[in-house]
């Protein structure tokens, strides 16, 4: 009987799908299966004999004969086996790898020095990247193939990823950003015996076409405009020329930051968390109210609307709150910016929604682990899920997005002319 095997990726941790079904039937029938254990056991038997062939096929075409067929005027031959171990989606297999005199047999199916056909370090870093503990990884291995992760080996496999988190992090970047956000996230991680606190620096660009990306991680130190400086200057070192609209927190020297490398850009205060800051200071009975009245300023049709609102709400609250709204007053000039603008625009800009989603995923993913060993280990973690993410945001893009490029157009005529 003739059976046709699918071979679906071997080093993948898939084996095939057996057609037609009748061998499958014929599998179970002999095998008395009494659990699923039994299943398993049975395949990792099946698929070792695969392998086994295929590795015996490998070698008869590299030579040119069949095992035990006698080939004169030949240069070279077969010359036993050695044993190798490898981990696969069924577990460890030992396998009898065919050697020939030569020595110049290098198989395909099982590749010289690896170990690994399941696939397994690929599942550890997907699992890393979701957020999984150590510990999970290593249960969730041992489960499904019987093989122990050491938190070591966790470590070792995800450093492969490295070398690729550093080239994304290097990658040249468009010319021109119609809008960026730029947060910082903080976590703790081990320097020196001690746990402290670091940020990471998080930017976010909005292309010509209305296509999101994260533009770069960057783990530093507490957050300062200083190193908020040395993020901006590896940006334009990448290949950026010019920043439209920047949307930022209320740092004390971040705009003068932001405007020494993109000294034209426009900067939009994050409406968002001048809201939080002063709505923290209003007892929480009378917050309902307070934000209300508050609405009336972000929600004017234009900045002269918007100022006497805030008149009218200090009118009304300054000598209960004298400090509630002087960061209003105070930065005025930067919480002003979005009211020249559409709503359509107003509501990227002021509305700080992808940058707060981004740092809820990063959140998300890192809420398993206290602190980090290394600056790296933290890194790895916020460029796996960053890649994972940005996948889903390729086919999408702002709504509304042409008429938005349209006003910019016209706004920032000069500034666009040469992109």
């Amino acid at each position: 009987m003739n059976y046709k095997y699918n071979l679906i990726n071997i080093k993948g941790g898939f084996f095939m799908s057996l057609l037609p079904k009748e061998l499958i039937k014929e599998i179970v029938r002999k095998g008395n299966f009494k659990s699923a254990t039994d299943i398993q056991e049975a395949l990792k038997d099946l698929m070792k004999e695969f392998i086994q062939e295929s590795l015996e096929a490998e070698l008869n075409n590299q030579l040119g004969y069949e095992k035990y067929e006698k080939k004169e005027n030949c240069d070279n031959s077969r010359n036993g086996y050695s044993k190798k171990k490898v981990k696969s989606s069924f577990g460890e297999i030992e396998l009898d790898i065919p050697r020939d005199r030569n020595s110049e047999f290098e198989p395909k199916i099982v590749p010289k020095y690896s170990r690994d056909i399941s696939n397994l370090e690929e599942k550890v870093i997907s699992m890393y990247g979701l957020g999984m503990s150590t510990r999970d990884i290593n249960k969730h291995i041992q489960e499904i193939y019987g093989v122990d992760v050491s938190a070591e080996m966790v470590s070792k496999i995800t450093d492969k990823i490295i070398p690729l988190s550093e080239e994304w992090q290097n990658r040249p970047l468009e010319e021109v950003y119609y809008f960026t956000f730029l947060d910082a996230i903080h976590f703790h991680v081990k320097e020196d015996k001690a746990i402290v606190k670091k940020a990471a620096y998080i930017v976010l660009g909005v292309n010509s076409e209305g296509k999101k990306d994260v533009l770069g991680i960057y783990i530093g130190g507490n957050e300062s405009a200083k190193f908020w400086l040395s993020v901006l200057n590896h940006l334009r070192n990448r290949g950026v020329k010019d920043i439209l609209i920047a949307s930022v927190d209320g740092l004390t020297g971040f705009s003068e930051a932001i405007k020494t490398v993109f000294p034209y850009v426009d900067i939009q205060r994050c409406i968002i968390h001048q809201i939080r800051y002063t709505l923290s200071f209003i007892s929480y009975k009378e917050k309902k109210e307070f934000a209300k009245d508050l609405k009336e300023i972000y929600t004017a049709p234009n900045e002269e609307t918007g100022f006497s609102a805030l008149e009218e709400l200090k009118e009304k609250w300054s000598k209960k709150y004298p400090y509630a709204l002087k960061s209003w007053e105070n930065n005025w000039s930067e919480l002003r910016t979005f009211f020249k603008f559409s709503p359509e625009i107003r509501r990227i800009m002021y509305t700080t929604n992808a940058i707060e989603n981004l740092n809820r995923i990063y959140r998300k993913v890192t809420k398993t682990r206290s602190s980090f060993p290394t600056d790296m280990a933290l890194m790895k973690l916020l460029y796996l899920s960053t890649i994972n993410l940005t996948e889903k945001w390729k086919t999408g893009y702002a709504k509304d997005w042409h008429l938005i490029k349209g006003q910019l157009a016209i706004e920032y005529e000069e500034r666009l002319k040469g992109f």
